[in-house]
């Protein structure tokens, strides 16, 4: 599978290591020279320097041959365009994602035609109006404050976590799964739920202990 992303920002940089691990090729778009130079000294010839938003930038990355375009930015608004022009100018059966930054944005992204979006925003407020325990509420305050992050993992069928249940995972120290999404739905991750093929986890840990989230989820 073919996949580009625009945007070389942390998402964007893991999502490309991620994809590049699991044996899909990947280019990886980076309108910041600085960033670029950074990202190219460890991914060469992956990752291109320019303005995803330009037809011709696409064009240099194949996109007219993508399977899945990401548009991974901080601007909702370069994000919706990457995603336009690819089903436009490129492959209208190719499939766009893109992150809202904005969760007002969500509803735009999807009248005009993204096929999905992500937003952790609304993932955090639809776990406040689940009204969920005070000690997985807690942790969600340490964000920006030490080394705590959020992070979002994907399951296939073959991920080592589906099956399982909250309870029954070895999670890495410092970590707490918050929610899957799944669908159109938000699933707080409780004790007893049970993972699924296809459940987006979005979980609260340290940047030591991601890779091994990942790797056991």
């Amino acid at each position: 599978m073919y996949i580009i992303i625009a945007g070389g920002g942390k998402v964007g940089y893991n999502l490309t290591k991620i994809l590049a691990d699991k044996g899909h090729e990947v280019t990886l778009i980076e309108k910041d020279k600085a960033r670029y130079l950074e990202l190219s000294e460890e991914m060469g010839d992956a990752v291109l320097w320019g303005d995803a938003c330009e037809v011709a930038l696409l064009r240099d990355a194949g996109c007219n041959r993508a399977n899945v375009v990401v548009a991974v930015t901080g601007d909702d608004e370069d994000n919706l365009v990457v995603c336009q022009m690819t089903k436009a100018m490129f492959i209208e059966k190719a499939r766009t994602i893109a992150r809202v930054n904005d969760p007002k944005n969500e509803g735009v992204f999807v009248d005009l035609g993204v096929d999905n979006t992500v937003s952790t925003t609304r993932v955090i407020d639809a776990l406040i109006e689940e009204k969920i325990e005070s000690e997985m509420l807690m942790p969600l305050t340490q964000l920006g404050k030490g080394n705590m992050e959020i992070v979002q993992v994907e399951l296939s069928k073959k991920s080592k976590g589906v099956g399982k249940k909250v309870k029954d995972l070895n999670l890495p120290d410092e970590t707490i799964l918050i929610a899957a999404l799944r669908g159109e739905q938000v699933v707080v991750l409780k004790g007893d739920v049970e993972l699924t093929a296809d459940d987006m986890i979005i979980a609260l840990t340290t940047k030591e202990n991601e890779r091994k989230l990942r790797k056991m989820l």
